[in-house]
């Protein structure tokens, strides 16, 4: 043992050096560790450095809220920040607080309320197309379906009118890329800073006085100032704009892919989705913020689907100062590894936790606070497009799925990729027929 090691409460552990990453072996690794240590795991990566896997409820709570503090984002957000710079996701300090202040009104229910209209465009375009392939009797490929459909909304929530004249000058989407290859390597890093320039061009038109919808993304980070009535200077407004496309379409589009795949299989959940839908959406002038609240069975389905498939797989973060937690201390400088995947499909504290069932997800006593569920981590970097997720997703399927049966053309259970997020190793393919 090291002095460091006989003066701190270390929780147990292997005596070997572990390495770990954010991918399929380290996925493996953490659930070997849990089942012969417990829900508290120490262990020394090959680098010498300590570092914890956290799978208690109570603690992940802690750390991610009321000790947050003391903690930077951790090993693995290099990749990220080599795609989206310094936003959100990954800057730390008093730049994180910053730019969260500013950003955080652009996501104020008031706002995301008028964004409902485009939610509804965007759907009717999937329903064009999804009716000719229906009509044909061809095959759907799914995942591509709900990644063209949340990549669309998010630029258009985004840029308003400037994405049809800036963006898809010649039909195609030059951000397309990002749904469709999920390496998130060097090569698409390239790729995402030949973006920057054409997000550049909008924001000088933009600033110059260019016209479009106040109530853009884009419009109200133009508007927002710090406490001293800075804006956003073009380099951050650029990191912070490719940090809402990426993020802003990638967890309801992998959400959505698996939703339409569960759903598949079973048909008694389905039939209280369409039910629930033509109960409160019965025609589009019915959409509204309230009766997409009063859908809960519809909320619960796309909870269950988050437990079982939540788009972040593997939170990091780095102590930067001493921790005390209930039994265990903390030292600076060690590496917390905290898994919604694992701790969703830990069985004491989800019964039977392979089993899809959004019952689980039904009003009770027990807070939604207090639950062992964090799909859009906890605290104060708890995801703030998160309501915006929601509400979109719940769009889709009240609009949709009333609309369209999708059929599985394979009984196969999906394969998992685990990256940065996660997602079906392969594409998921169903039949679509029109009710």
């Amino acid at each position: 043992m090291t002095s460091v090691q006989r003066k701190f409460r270390i929780p147990p552990g292997p005596v070997d050096p572990v390495a770990l990453g954010i991918d399929a072996e380290t996925l493996a690794t953490l659930q070997q560790l849990q089942s012969e240590h417990g829900d508290m795991v120490s262990m020394t990566k090959p680098n010498g450095r300590l570092a914890y896997f956290v799978n208690d409820p109570v603690e992940v709570r802690r750390i991610l809220t009321r000790r947050h503090s003391k903690y930077n984002k951790g090993p693995g957000f290099e990749r990220v920040k080599m795609l989206l710079g310094n936003g959100l996701i990954v800057s730390d300090g008093d730049v994180w607080r910053r730019s969260r202040r500013m950003i955080q009104p652009a996501f104020s229910r008031q706002n995301v309320h008028r964004l409902m209209k485009v939610m509804v465009e965007c759907c009717d375009r999937r329903a064009v197309h999804w009716a000719e392939l229906a009509a044909q009797g061809e095959v759907c490929n799914i995942t591509s379906e709900t990644s063209d459909f949340a990549l669309e909304l998010i630029l258009i929530t985004i840029f308003s009118d400037d994405y049809h004249t800036r963006i898809v000058t010649e039909g195609e989407n030059p951000f397309a890329f990002l749904s469709r290859d999920s390496t998130r390597d060097l090569s698409v890093v390239m790729k995402v800073r030949h973006l920057r320039s054409l997000l550049l061009s909008i924001i000088e038109d933009r600033r110059a006085g260019g016209g479009a919808d106040d109530f853009d993304f884009l419009s109200m980070y133009l508007q927002a100032t710090d406490k001293d009535g800075q804006s956003f200077s073009d380099a951050e407004l650029l990191d912070e704009l490719m940090t809402l496309i990426v993020a802003g379409f990638e967890t309801s589009a992998n959400t959505l892919n698996w939703v339409w795949y569960l759903i598949a299989r079973h048909p008694e959940v389905e039939a209280k989705l369409i039910a629930e839908a033509r109960d409160h959406l019965p025609n589009v002038s019915a959409l509204s913020a309230d009766s997409l609240a009063s859908m809960q069975y519809t909320q619960q389905v796309l909870e269950e689907a988050l437990r079982l498939y939540p788009p972040v797989w593997l939170f990091t973060r780095r102590s930067h100062a001493e921790d005390e937690l209930e039994h265990f201390d903390v030292p600076p400088d060690t590496d917390i590894y905290l898994s919604p995947f694992i701790l969703h499909r830990t069985p004491h504290y989800w019964p039977d936790p392979e089993r899809f069932d959004p019952e689980r997800f039904r009003e009770t006593d027990q807070s939604k606070n207090e639950r062992p569920f964090f799909p859009f981590s906890l605290g104060p970097r708890r995801c703030l497009g998160e309501y915006f997720s929601f509400l979109e997703m719940k769009v889709h399927l009240g609009l949709l799925l009333p609309r369209f049966r999708m059929q599985a053309v394979d009984e196969t259970q999906p394969q998992l990729e685990l990256g940065i997020n996660l997602r079906a190793a392969e594409d998921i393919h169903m039949k679509p027929m029109q009710r």
